[in-house]
């Protein structure tokens, strides 16, 4: 793995284990609903923590996509190398 992508591999699980019970394992394969039980409003709410910890937009539609954690690194990273611009208030 590249450097960026265990940075936001570390970032994601630490977020994780803010929310998610201790016992439960967390590795890239990981099924954030299945394995995890995340609801779509736990899912939102962790992409818009890392969104903001990160300084990134991520697209709804890619997050629609989101299933496993290596998804989510893989756009999380893909949001870091390709900025979507913020749209002004």
């Amino acid at each position: 793995m590249s450097v960026v992508v265990d940075m936001v591999h570390a970032r994601v699980v630490r977020s994780l284990r803010q929310t998610v019970p201790q016992e439960r394992s967390i590795r890239g394969d990981t099924h954030l609903s299945r394995d995890l039980g995340m609801d779509s409003l736990a899912m939102m709410e962790l992409v818009l923590d890392l969104e903001d910890l990160l300084d990134v937009s991520i697209p709804l539609e890619r997050v629609a996509r989101v299933t496993t954690v290596d998804d989510l690194v893989a756009v999380l990273k893909h949001a870091l190398y390709f900025p979507v611009e913020r749209c002004a208030a």
